[in-house]
């Protein structure tokens, strides 16, 4: 058994949901071909047929059963999120969470808790490319001793609309265009920004899409929030608001936009790969739990509605408080059963946890039920990653697909036959008890006055970023809004985005040959650090750096520098012309996992420029100046062996900042590794 079937097992029987997979767990390998009927296959190859040239037969029971599955195998993909990947995990409690909550794996610091967890992309279907400028889901679910809790995040905080009756024409509007189905996986198109100019509650959520978040490095990288507003309950029957977030212990990280729209071409599975390979080293990624949490008696005190779901809570001036930490340490083995076909829910929560009266909430408490049993099926939380790990009876019986023999026959509540039972169990001994929060009111369809504020937190924003931030923001307004054909439509999103800030407005105008907007930005200086993610954490450990390098190299040199990022935690990657092997000077060998063909310099984080001699040599060094420039002009950290100093030269249009040389230089290694941890050296010129 390899490194990581041991590492798999060990962690299976050390988790109570993965002993329960076990029992679906099948292997093929080294078993005869039958039917689904358990019937031996003698010929897999041919169908039947009279004679060699003569028709077939409907008789061939086996192709019937072959075809007829493989056409109908694929279930309806889902309706957004639709392009996701998985992994497993677990829970770990920092710190008991008694005062405010009674949710069981919330009560006793060290408590673990297994999980699963889904990343998806929301606008793109499943066939699109992972690194497409979109908002991204995080959908995980504990599997507790009280039942499913599953908890939905997306990575940024705030939402596209602000009541669940527009959520399907924000939908709409967002995918492609119903007479062509292009683009795919954008919202670069006439429809969207028509959407956004006349409902300006989207414009703060577009914001967020347009800046930095919206192109995330990796999944590992990446923050998430739960946007709605949630209820803490505790034993005594306090209740306290509360929103979610998940901080990835590596930092907040992501791409450049024309790093995000190469990598989806080189490689569109670029966050699942990285995700997968992270685990399989043992990488494993990282993410603590944070709560925010309001008293309810101070529903009122903030010039925010706490219930809208369009607008953020400040982390300066709403704590956030980490109280546990999620680790992914295994890796599906099946990506239809345990990705495709889990199915996440709101309303899975445990006592301790429910629901606020927050709009959009409330509208999704209905939607995911429905748009699972549409997509799998009535009895889809039968299936093995979507079932509890604690016993579960009720009076359900029917369904397509139901897996459950049921011996008992009395399947209806108040009966005497069966001594009322299932019987329901008392808040006391653990039945769920909804919170009796007040309700009053006349029956209207209107929206509160304090959820009208469309501008001051997407200007708190704007104020709170870097000057690098804000540039990358404008690229992506007049990226997106630049494929707008209608000239009205470019026209009304700069006159909107004017109360966002008179500059962007006007510079993104310049950019998509429209007026510049009259007017100016809503009158808001406030800026809050935390809304920046460049006052992230920043490491070396998993960057991956690219090995350029030919025959010839200094053996001694080249060899401590890959043992030193090793030990730093950094992947490295041996780039060359050709597969096989590079030979040192000394006669040191090493073996060459990409060629120049096969990568590309958008797919590393770094390069380590060692150079050397090829066969062709106009070619490789051809090859090398490109990877080179690349990286470069990317902002990326570049290491220099004493072989490779004829591939970077300091010029009057570049002041070299971020390449580091190990010429004369006895502290390369740690000088390297510290630029790798930086990620960009935005001053380069």
């Amino acid at each position: 058994m390899d490194d990581k079937s041991s590492r798999n097992e060990e962690r299976r029987h050390e988790n109570i949901k993965q002993e329960q997979l076990d029992q679906y767990r099948r292997q093929n390998t080294g078993k005869p071909m039958t039917t689904s009927q358990g019937r031996k296959i003698s010929n897999d190859e041919d169908i039947l047929s009279a004679g060699e040239r003569g028709p077939t037969l409907h008789q061939d029971w086996h192709y019937f059963e072959k075809m007829t599955h493989f056409v109908q195998e694929e279930e309806p993909e889902r309706t957004v999120h639709a392009r996701g990947y998985s992994a497993y995990g677990e829970f770990e409690c920092y710190q008991s969470m008694k005062h405010v909550t009674k949710a069981c794996f919330l009560q006793e610091p060290g408590k673990k808790t297994p999980l699963t967890i889904r990343f998806s992309t929301v606008q793109g279907p499943r066939g699109s490319y992972d690194t497409a400028r979109d908002l991204r889901c995080q959908g995980v679910k504990f599997y507790t001793e009280a039942g499913n809790y599953d908890l939905t995040t997306i990575d940024m905080p705030v939402l596209i609309n602000q009541d669940p009756m527009k959520f399907p024409d924000a939908m709409h509007a967002y995918q492609s265009k119903p007479d062509d189905d292009i683009p795919t996986a954008s919202g670069a198109h006439d429809y969207f920004w028509d959407y956004v100019a006349n409902n300006p509650e989207a414009l703060h959520m577009v914001q967020w899409i347009m800046s930095d978040r919206g192109i995330v490095s990796n999944y590992r990288m990446m923050e998430s929030w739960s946007i709605n507003t949630y209820l803490f309950v505790n034993e005594q029957g306090k209740a306290t608001f509360v929103r979610f977030v998940w901080k990835p212990v590596l930092g907040v990280h992501s791409l450049l936009q024309d790093e995000a729209l190469k990598i989806g071409g080189l490689d569109p599975d670029f966050h699942r790969r990285d995700l997968r390979e992270a685990i399989d080293m043992g990488a494993y990624p990282e993410y603590e739990l944070g709560v925010q949490l309001i008293p309810l008696e101070d529903e009122f005190k903030y010039d925010f509605d706490v219930l809208d779901p369009s607008k953020f809570w400040p982390e300066e001036l709403v704590p956030v408080h980490l109280i546990g930490k999620m680790t992914l340490n295994r890796n599906i083995d099946n990506y239809h059963t345990e990705s495709e076909q889990a199915a996440f829910n709101p309303t899975n929560v445990v006592p301790g946890i429910d629901f606020s009266n927050d709009p959009v909430l409330q509208g999704r408490l209905i939607a995911y039920h429905a748009a699972q049993v549409h997509r799998i099926g009535t009895n889809f939380q039968e299936l093995p990653i979507n079932k509890p790990i604690c016993p579960f009876h009720n009076n359900q019986r029917r369904g397509p697909m139901r897996y459950r023999i049921d011996v008992d026959q009395v399947n209806y509540h108040e009966n005497s036959l069966a001594h009322n039972t299932p019987y329901t169990t008392p808040p006391e001994a653990g039945g769920y008890e909804h919170y009796p929060k007040k309700v009053e009111g006349h029956v209207i369809r209107a929206r509160s006055d304090s959820f009208k504020d469309y501008f001051t937190q997407p200007r708190i924003f704007w104020n709170s970023m870097t000057p690098i931030e804000k540039q990358h923001t404008i690229e992506g307004f007049s990226y997106q809004l630049g494929k707008v054909e209608s000239e009205s439509v470019r026209q009304q999103n700069v006159n909107l985005l004017v109360n966002v800030d008179k500059e962007l407005a006007c510079t993104v105008a310049d950019n998509i040959g429209v007026e510049r907007p009259s007017g100016s930005h809503v009158p808001v200086s406030t800026s809050f650090p935390s809304l920046s993610q460049y006052s992230t954490p920043s490491y070396a450990y998993t960057q991956k750096v690219g090995v350029l390098i030919g025959n010839g190299f200094n053996g001694n040199e080249v060899i401590s520098m890959l043992n030193y990022l090793q030990q730093c935690g950094v992947i490295i990657e041996i780039v060359s012309e050709q597969l096989g092997t590079v030979t040192g000077a000394d006669g040191t060998k090493l073996k060459v996992d990409q060629t120049f063909l096969t990568t590309s310099p958008y797919l590393y984080d770094s390069l380590y420029v060692v150079g050397g001699s090829s066969k062709n040599q106009v070619k490789f060094d051809q090859d090398m100046a490109n990877f080179v420039q690349n990286a470069y002009t990317h902002y990326k950290p570049i290491g220099v062996a004493s072989t490779g100093q004829s591939y970077v030269h300091a010029t009057e249009i570049n002041n070299l900042a971020g390449v580091v040389f190990a010429t004369n230089n006895p502290n390369f290694g740690e000088d390297f590794v510290s630029a790798i941890a930086m990620q960009r050296f935005w001053e380069r010129i």
